[in-house]
């Protein structure tokens, strides 16, 4: 039987399930025209994913193999495909509402077999006594500590594999049953390509060993780089979970403090399986209904770094210009956009879809639920971050501040977590606060209440 084997966030050859299928393969990638249509021509992460495939594709040609690259919807492909013989489609899992939808769909067409390569357990894996999911993290985390042994981190060698026979030169468009060649650049698809600075999976792990140990205590600070620089590559799947497991084994061994990472990754895992399990998630409040605005106003400054929040603007300047931002920053900004601007989480878990680099559906989803206090593991509704309160603690010197916001470098850093100071300063290239954050918090918990 003729194999489709379909990379899409398992984007390597190494460690991969899907090189550990026998038989005659076609290894494939598809730009997927549902996801691309949506998105702006000079999006940074489209420009990642092609130089990864890319990647990918020598890699795979160093082996023996090949990757045909395919441009059109998932469904159009594998009908074409299916024309050609192709019976049994091998892919990694996907939880959010489209990914389940699609594969559904070519599930209809071919044999679909979903292999858990994005994550260390399976959805129904984990789960209390009475065979419901956990709700909480503190007890998930503990049930998944106690169910790991040593087979979750097993590295999947290369099968015996033979090339389909296919033309692995072009990038096929497959539209309305029809097949043409474009060439192999992102120009062909409408996108511009851009240089996105990323580390290396290799050189980001590394580096992390040189900060394993203090990733509990500095992983918060802004203007430190104590944090994994993995995120991207978890995403992608350029670098396998098993992988940095066995990494985190080895760097245990030797004496190093690993169990706060570690935790990290498994917080990774309890999100996707929440939204497995409660796919309403995506869209809907699990608890709470809080106060709306739907300010536009507001909406422009946030989306422009122009509140007058220091660490909020500095925190959006970060996302729209390197595609990243630091996990205490968006926690803040999180805060403050439900919360202070009062606007829907929804719009703001949209914003940060649109511009990270490393968005992940559940990841993303959850956060912001969490923020918003609507989700599923408890936030309090009533806790809202001060972002004075927090650039103090975290940015104290102001090195984050101003590194994302260089009209502000010639501030004093202690005034830029006054917010005397913001609401009276003179500094023309930066606009005073757009409301008073003791103002903001009484007006959301009196909304509220």
């Amino acid at each position: 039987m003729k194999k489709v084997l379909w990379f899409r966030r398992d984007l390597r050859v190494s460690d991969s399930m899907l090189l550990a299928i026998e038989g005659e393969v076609l290894p494939i990638f598809i730009f997927d025209t549902n996801i691309l249509n949506a998105l702006e021509k000079n999006d940074k992460r489209v420009s990642f994913i092609f130089e990864q495939v890319l990647k990918l594709k020598a890699d795979l040609k160093a082996m023996g193999l090949d990757l045909a690259l395919f441009y059109g919807t998932p469904l159009e492909v594998f009908t074409y495909l299916k024309r050609l013989g192709f019976d049994e489609v091998y892919a990694s899992v996907d939880y959010d509402a489209y990914a389940k939808e699609r594969d559904a769909k070519i599930a209809e067409q071919l044999s679909f077999y979903a292999l858990n390569d994005c994550y260390l357990f399976e959805p129904n894996e984990v789960l209390k006594k009475d065979g419901t999911p956990y709700l909480v993290f503190t007890p998930y985390y503990r049930a998944c500590q106690a169910l790991y042994t040593q087979f979750y981190a097993l590295e999947y060698k290369k099968a015996e594999q033979s090339l389909a026979n296919f033309d692995y030169s072009t990038l096929w468009c497959i539209q309305d049953g029809d097949k043409k060649p474009l060439h192999v650049k992102l120009e062909s698809m409408g996108f511009e390509l851009l240089h996105v600075n990323i580390l290396s999976p290799e050189k980001a792990l590394e580096l992390f060993t040189c900060k394993v140990d203090l990733y509990d205590a500095k992983r918060d600070f802004l203007d430190e780089d104590a944090t994994s620089h993995l995120s991207v590559h978890l995403r992608f799947g350029t670098l396998c979970i098993r992988e940095i497991v066995r990494f985190l084994v080895k760097l245990k061994q030797q004496g190093h403090a690993t169990e706060p990472f570690f935790r990290q990754l498994i917080f990774r895992e309890f999100y996707a399986y929440l939204l497995f399990h409660f796919p309403k998630l995506a869209w809907e409040n699990y608890k709470y209904s809080p106060p709306i605005s739907n300010d536009k106003e507001a909406y422009e400054r946030f989306s422009r770094a122009q509140t007058g929040y220091p660490l909020i603007d500095a925190a959006v300047t970060e996302l729209l210009t390197t595609g990243l931002m630091h996990n205490r920053a968006r926690m803040v900004v999180g805060s403050f956009f439900t919360k202070h601007l009062m606007l829907p989480w929804q719009k703001g878990e949209a914003f940060f879809a649109k511009h990270l680099l490393d968005y992940d559906v559940s990841a993303n989803i959850l956060s912001w639920q969490w923020c918003a206090g609507t989700g599923i593991d408890p936030q309090p509704y009533f806790r809202i971050f001060n972002p004075y309160a927090q650039s103090l603690k975290f940015d104290k010197e102001a090195g984050y501040i101003k590194r994302f916001l260089p009209q502000l470098r010639d501030v004093p850093a202690s005034c830029l977590h006054k917010e005397a100071y913001l609401m009276s300063h003179d500094i023309t290239e930066y606009p005073k606060p757009i409301i008073g954050h003791e103002h903001a918090r009484k007006r959301f918990l009196s909304d509220f209440c």
